[in-house]
């Protein structure tokens, strides 16, 4: 018998009204690949990246040794080499992986041993679903048998490795054994996944860094503890923000899709993350999208997949984020960036509860609780048709407002004071402290870019005060000398007054729309309305209501 030759009907007995199954002598169990995914997860979880690693390489590892050993004398092989090289057949036959041999190279040097193509790795396209994209490599158990069949058939140890992995975002995965020697020094940390004591190391290991890194938390949550104000770590001084997180908590509670819609850089994410880690989702991936920031033609795949071949480049399938969110919440941010297209498609999906991948006909349940943000009036987005009128009411089944900065004064200074903290930490520089100086020129700049650009602030000055305590010059310019308002033509009269001009004469001009008048005068619309219903209750004039 030749290697390719090698069909299932050779291997494998079994009794169709079902019992004990047999490969090559030996009784096996047919496995879900979603269940070993699964497991997968627990044992990320349980045990870290590393550890996780190191168990499923060395089961990896024992199943291919032990199948050489059984194929051995299951088959009558043509001669020895077949039995050597039948290893990737034996990777097809058994449902893991498609092999696709790679011809040896004459000028590489030394020359691989071994060398072969997976496009379709179960392994990589468990991780995705349960992880999400990898920062390395992940078919870590195929590995793991190819080494250990390489191993027991040539009498000698040949470690695999991965060189690309679709599992972090490389097209295809392909696998290079090599004997142990010709690995260059580079690579051989990752021997130490083969060995058989490598959990018992990692967990020794682990357990010191755990230690240490228990030791730097808990002194970090107790300091974050005396300065945020709410259980989740965010900073709730104001009545707007207890509002808007006592909302999130309540909404999270369902499963309704939220909308947020807010400034950019005043923390839409992080409501986004609150809701998520206080509903029943919590256990499962939170993953978003800056819907932006990708380019259209990539927009789909992105979202809902793609089947192999479905366009240039598309050299194996790839489940999208609504299935990479199963069980978890899928955050849209900027979902007022969508073009129309892309919104009909995401219309349906919300509708059906179901994705279709790119380049293929049959649908795909998802399990996905959706928050969708934008820092636009997608009412005003809807008048104008750029944005679908059916999909803004499916995205707004709850919409929350997340107020501006500038219209939190009481969060901006501890705010400061736990972004000094975390800047702090992450440059590994004692902690700065707010001067009285600081904290006034804090109050009176507007924060234009919200939270963000305030973090931004606190962390160039971690990094670049000299004293332990800021003072206004460790600010960037324009927070300590921001812009004077420009003097108007009502100079001479109180604020009270000149406010109530701007305010009576922007609505004006806004036709009586309220909404546009709040986007116009950069406040928020809870405020343009309580000053609109004091300008009436004094029996000022005021424009009616138009939007």
């Amino acid at each position: 018998m030749r290697a390719n030759q090698l069909t299932l009907s050779d291997l494998l007995d079994f009794d169709p009204t079902g019992g004990v199954l047999t490969f090559a002598g030996e009784r096996v169990l047919l496995m879900d690949a979603v269940a070993l995914g699964l497991l997968r997860k627990q044992l990320v979880e349980s045990f870290g990246l590393s550890g996780a690693r190191g168990i499923l390489t060395r089961f990896g590892y024992s199943h291919g040794w032990r199948l050489a050993e059984a194929m051995q004398n299951a088959i009558t092989w043509e001669d020895e080499r077949e039995w050597r090289v039948a290893g990737g057949r034996l990777h097809r036959l058994l449902g893991m992986v498609t092999f696709e041999p790679v011809a040896l190279k004459e000028q590489a040097s030394p020359t691989p041993f071994a060398e072969a193509v997976w496009p379709d790795s179960f392994e990589a396209d468990q991780h995705l679903v349960h992880h999400g994209k990898a920062d390395e490599c992940v078919c870590w158990s195929l590995t793991g048998f190819a080494s250990g069949y390489l191993s027991r058939v040539n009498g000698r140890t040949i470690y695999c490795l991965e060189t690309s992995c679709r599992g972090k975002g490389d097209p295809v995965c392909r696998m290079v054994g090599r004997y142990e020697e010709d690995w260059d020094a580079a690579t051989r940390p990752f021997f130490a996944f083969y060995e058989r004591d490598c959990l018992s190391e990692a967990m020794t290991e682990l357990a010191a860094s755990l230690k240490k890194v228990d030791q730097r938390l808990v002194a970090r949550r107790r300091q974050l503890e005396r300065l945020a104000d709410d259980a989740s770590g965010l900073v709730v001084r104001s009545e707007a923000m207890k509002t808007l997180v006592s909302q999130a908590r309540r909404v999270a509670q369902v499963d309704a899709t939220v909308l947020l819609h807010g400034e950019s850089g005043s923390g839409k994410e992080r409501i986004a993350r609150l809701i998520h880690e206080s509903s029943r989702r919590q256990g499962g991936p939170f993953v978003g999208i800056n819907c932006a920031a990708v380019p259209e033609n990539l927009l789909e795949s992105e979202l809902f997949g793609h089947a192999r071949g479905a366009f240039t480049g598309a050299v194996s399938e790839r489940a999208g984020l609504f299935e990479a969110a199963r069980g978890g919440t899928l955050l849209l941010d900027e979902v007022g960036e969508l073009p129309l297209p892309m919104q009909a498609k995401l219309l349906r999906v919300l509708q059906e509860r179901e994705v279709r991948r790119v380049g293929e006909n049959k649908t795909r349940p998802i399990d996905v609780r959706l928050v969708a943000a934008t820092h636009r009036d997608l009412s005003a987005e809807v008048k104008a048709g750029r944005f679908r009128e059916d999909l803004f009411f499916r995205l707004k089944v709850v919409a929350l407002g997340v107020p501006p900065l500038r219209e939190r004064p009481e969060d901006i200074v501890p705010l400061a004071k736990v972004a000094l903290l975390e800047a702090a930490t992450r440059a590994k520089v004692p902690p700065k402290e707010l001067s009285a100086a600081v904290s006034r020129a804090l109050l009176e700049y507007r924060w234009p870019g919200n939270v963000r650009e305030l973090f931004n602030a606190m962390e160039r000055a971690a990094v670049l005060a000299e004293r332990r305590t800021l003072q206004p010059e460790d600010l960037p310019d324009e927070v300590r000398a921001p812009a004077p308002e420009p003097v108007s033509e009502g100079a001479g009269q109180t604020l009270e007054v000149i406010e109530r001009g701007a305010i009576l004469s922007a609505l004006a001009a806004e036709h009586g729309n309220r909404a546009k008048t709040a986007q116009r005068l950069g406040i928020g619309p809870a405020t343009l309305f309580r000053k609109l219903k004091q300008y009436q209750a004094e029996g000022h004039t005021v424009v009616p209501a138009n939007g």
